[in-house]
């Protein structure tokens, strides 16, 4: 798989966005653990939510809980990260990011991911 990110923009505080990922060669996710990340400028890449495939457990940094959900398509085409009210804080790049089922510890660490998309801004401002 090769993840490709889109639905970034420019928001205002209190704004809802919905990011989404799929593979660049049409392969789907269903035997692979997805994971959002995001790096804000001058910090490090940090994990906000992933889903596994094997039994749909899904996880959230706490800074994103209540306000971030992370779903699927049915067929593990699509990723999705849903984003409400969403602050100047939340402003980064954010990376979708894959490993295969199994083959990690925590899918919210960027040292377990294996495969990366290049990203897509998000920017949150009045």
């Amino acid at each position: 798989v090769q993840p490709v990110e889109s639905g970034g923009a420019l928001v205002h505080p209190g704004d809802s966005l919905k990011l989404s990922c799929v593979s660049e060669n049409g392969a789907t996710f269903d035997d692979y653990a997805i994971g959002w990340f995001r790096q804000a400028p001058g910090k490090e890449r940090e994990g906000v939510s992933c889903i596994s495939s094997s039994d749909y457990t899904k996880d959230y940094a706490d800074s994103v809980k209540g306000r971030f959900t992370i779903s699927t398509d049915n067929a593990w085409n699509t990723v999705y990260l849903q984003m409400d009210n969403l602050q100047p804080d939340d402003t980064a790049v954010y990376y979708c990011a894959a490993v295969i089922e199994g083959d990690y510890n925590d899918c919210l660490h960027t040292d377990d991911m294996d495969y990366w998309g290049k990203g897509t801004l998000v920017t949150v401002s009045s």
